[in-house]
């Protein structure tokens, strides 16, 4: 940053200009950030510019200039903060050179909201200390988001002035006068000084630069790859920012991993030191590894085989990176094109069959292992760990945005649907449940007959007023069935949740009866029972085995069931196949899974 603190020399004798003293020492605060350095600000202190705000600290103008009220006082801190700001209206492009002439100027709703966006910015680097008048925290939105809402809804008086100005515009579109000089792009100029800013700063703290010196160690092929996607590949750049590469040999022996594991618990990925690959597939392997922590696919296997799962998701992410064209596929990894566009649960049901595929099947951990770790692995320089959910689900829903934004290249339809997935919280069971009942079983509609008084009729004898009551025909037609598993194996709290569930879902749907058949080593038909019943007054007669197809049998062949009532089958997984041919649905425990494909949906009681 370049520019003269006061409005003039200062002659020997004179006092020292308070004022002036706060503002060279903000200029040197503001310094010590390299990022601010590829602005290249100049500062205008004079008395009597017209550009200058009366009421404000400073405004920036397009030609990098920041005129800076010559008189005002403020802390040091807050003049770091007030040129930061200005700065980063050019870095951000809100004030860009061009040779125009004239120029149009912002009206006041694009004024503040490129105001609000440049501030919420600012809250996330320790720059200096904004005035006290501005609000403590900021709307989410782009500039033309905000700018868009406020013209429609106007802007809310806390971001009415949170600009450097005052009442005044603190970004004035200037015209480009300089003829020998080219029209500067501040934006470019601004993001590759920070993008290099952030480099140095994860350089230092992962020790790949010293810290006294500022030199560059040695880097190792995998540092190259992982620096690459914070640089260079968005989508994955958040990721590669927070997990840790430990290159262990020691580790690597004793936990067999040929090339690399990960543990999502950790936030490690693990490699293999003495492997030779090139720097693109190094980035292959990198990238796997993020995928499988980012998408929990150590959490979503349930009750299946834990290293059949691994391999099906090895053959999704790896397809996914082939499409995505990301570094260099190594010989030897899990990859068949037939198994595009299934997900990992499909195609775990294609592959578990196959025992002599399963032979030859490798991870990246090596043959017969999966290189997705459940537990963090002990090592010299463990850093403790807490739960990072939150920070894969953002860091991926966020390098998404950014993917899209910068127009980086299409990704595959699977891969965007399990962001996607991620940036929603699941539906609980309950509330998916609720849909299924809205969606198959119909509510009944009421008949009102004068042949049944209402409950009314005796507040208002001379009046006659008709009862409303539910005919047999609507009864039949309205109504569902409940296959329960009373085996052994069933919690009884997960089936008193069950029950309440139904019930309660059964009463707010005014479900007249519901038909409910216990089922163990043998079917127990209860028969028709009020909602009421099901929630209070059942009584679990079996505790064997359990065979439910003879259940589902026993309401296929029921007279008094209505053929289009659908069936919904509570169990804890341990059963043979079902074949139901009617509309239903499965009600299992969390982490629990069906030994088949089931046709109809699946609610996972939590």
């Amino acid at each position: 940053m370049r520019g003269t603190a006061g409005g003039g020399r200062k002659k020997k004798g004179d006092k020292p200009d308070p004022a002036t003293e706060a503002f060279a020492a903000g200029l040197l605060l503001l310094n010590r950030y390299p990022a601010f350095g590829a602005v290249r600000l100049s500062v205008c202190r004079k008395t009597g510019c017209a550009l200058t705000p009366a009421g404000g600290l400073a405004a920036v103008t397009s030609g990098g200039i920041v005129h800076v009220h010559p008189t005002k006082r403020a802390e040091p801190a807050v003049w770091a903060w007030v040129l930061a700001h200005s700065a980063l209206h050019l870095g951000f492009g809100h004030v860009p050179a061009s040779k125009e002439d004239p120029r149009v100027q912002p009206d006041r709703y694009a004024l503040a909201a490129r105001c609000t966006v440049v501030n919420r910015f600012l809250l996330t680097l320790p720059v200096g200390r904004p005035p006290d008048h501005l609000p403590a925290a900021y709307p989410a939105g782009d500039e033309e988001q905000l700018a868009a809402r406020w013209r429609r809804d106007g802007i809310p008086a806390a971001y009415e002035q949170c600009g450097t100005a005052g009442g005044h515009p603190d970004q004035v579109l200037t015209t480009w006068n300089a003829w020998n000089s080219a029209v500067p792009d501040w934006e470019t100029a601004f993001a590759r000084a920070l993008t290099r800013s952030v480099s140095a700063a994860m350089d230092t703290a992962g020790g790949r630069r010293d810290r006294e010196t500022g030199d560059m160690a040695p880097q190792q092929p995998w540092d190259r790859a992982l620096n690459w996607f914070v640089s260079s590949y968005p989508l994955l750049g958040g990721l590669a920012a927070g997990l840790s590469v430990v290159a262990d040999e020691e580790l690597a022996r004793a936990q067999g991993i040929a090339i690399a594991a990960v543990s999502s618990v950790a936030g490690e990925i693990y490699v293999n030191p003495l492997r030779s690959l090139t720097d693109g597939e190094w980035r292959f392997v990198l990238a796997h590894e993020m995928l499988h922590a980012a998408l929990r696919h150590g959490e979503r296997r349930g009750g299946r085989d834990p290293f059949l799962f691994n391999v099906a998701a090895d053959y999704v992410v790896n397809d996914w990176l082939v499409q995505m064209r990301v570094g260099d596929m190594p010989e030897g990894v899990l990859y068949d094109p037939q198994l595009r566009d299934l997900s990992a649960e499909e195609v775990y049901d294609r592959i578990a069959g196959d025992l002599r595929r399963r032979r030859r099947l490798a991870t990246l951990r090596g043959k017969g292992r999966g290189d997705i770790l459940g537990e963090p692995v002990p090592h010299a320089g463990a850093r403790p760990y807490t739960d990072l959910e939150d920070f894969y689900r953002r860091g991926l829903v966020q390098g998404f945005d950014l993917h899209q934004y910068g127009e980086r290249g299409l990704l595959p339809a699977g891969l965007v649907q399990e962001i996607r997935a991620l940036a929603h919280p699941p539906v609980p069971w309950d509330a998916r449940l609720a849909r299924w009942f809205d969606a198959y079983v119909p509510r009944p509609e009421p008949v009102r007959s004068y042949a049944r008084p209402a409950r009314r009729q005796a507040s208002t004898p001379d009046i006659p007023r008709a009862g409303q009551y539910f005919p047999p025909e609507e009864t039949a037609r309205c109504t569902f069935g409940v296959v329960l598993d009373t085996s052994g194996s069933m919690n009884s709290t997960l089936l008193g949740k069950a029950l309440g569930a139904i019930a309660s879902y059964a009463q707010a749907r005014d479900v007249p009866a519901v038909r409910v058949v216990f089922c163990d080593a043998a079917p127990y038909d209860v028969g028709y029972l009020h909602p009421a019943e099901i929630a209070g007054r059942v009584r679990v007669r079996g505790r064997g085995g359990t065979e439910l197809q003879p259940g589902i049998d026993l309401l296929h062949r029921a007279h008094d069931f209505p053929p289009a009532a659908p069936v919904l089958v509570i169990t804890d997984g341990g059963c043979d196949t079902l074949r139901i041919r009617r509309e239903h649905a499965f009600l299992i425990p969390h982490g629990a899974s069906l030994p088949f494909t089931p046709r109809g949906p699946v609610f996972r009681l939590n």
